[in-house]
């Protein structure tokens, strides 16, 4: 079937492990778990109150996830006013997220243009069915049988490499979406949390 297909069937091929390697790669990355693990605004919480949120604590944070690394590059600018801690939890929030969405453009390419090689071997199909019928007319089916097999096997091979490739792409930037969601809703936690308690000792210290 691949050599009835022609020579542009080793483009699709080729999309289609590089396709299958990244929807395996992403399945494996954009686990909850991995990206943004539970509880981990709590354990948070519970140095801060035992003042043990040092260097070191905030270190392996960084390390543990990429919502951990997000956090601790707030939890630096803590005895900053809020507008630093936040914007620093920002500009760490878009390199996250872009390590979160690698790939998935390449994904989003491959489920383009594979239909568009899909139809390219339609058309070079068709040109050699009518070379043939030129030159040999229309009296020998199997001079013409070539040409239409070459263009319905790159046709359908294009298709069931496409259609699973912008599939799993919308359910992967789907899922980045979600992640980030989450992710930005714990960091606001961190940011309320550290200057909401300093602002109520502020104010029992102004009272006294």
């Amino acid at each position: 079937m691949i050599q009835a297909g022609g020579w542009l069937m080793v483009p699709i091929l080729l999309c289609s492990v590089i396709a299958l390697a990244i929807i395996g790669e992403r399945f494996w990355t954009l686990q909850k778990e991995r990206i943004a693990p539970r509880h981990l605004v709590a354990q948070i919480w519970q140095w801060y109150k035992s003042g043990q949120l040092d260097a070191q604590h905030i270190e392996a944070l960084r390390k543990s996830s990429p919502l951990g690394r997000i956090l601790a590059a707030g939890l630096i600018n803590r005895n900053h006013p809020r507008e630093i801690m936040k914007e620093t939890i920002e500009d760490t929030g878009r390199q996250v997220v872009l390590e979160l969405e690698r790939y998935l453009n390449t994904l989003g390419t491959i489920a383009a243009i594979t239909p568009l090689l899909g139809l390219l071997g339609t058309v070079i199909g068709m040109i050699k069915v009518f070379a043939a019928i030129t030159t040999q007319g229309v009296g020998n089916p199997s001079a013409l049988a070539g040409g239409i097999s070459e263009a319905l096997i790159t046709t359908a091979a294009g298709l069931v490499v496409a259609i699973p490739s912008l599939m799993f792409y919308r359910y992967f930037r789907g899922r980045v979406d979600e992640l980030v969601v989450h992710m930005e809703q714990e960091a606001m936690k961190i940011v309320d949390v550290m200057h909401g308690d300093r602002e109520q000792e502020s104010r029992t210290g102004a009272a006294a």
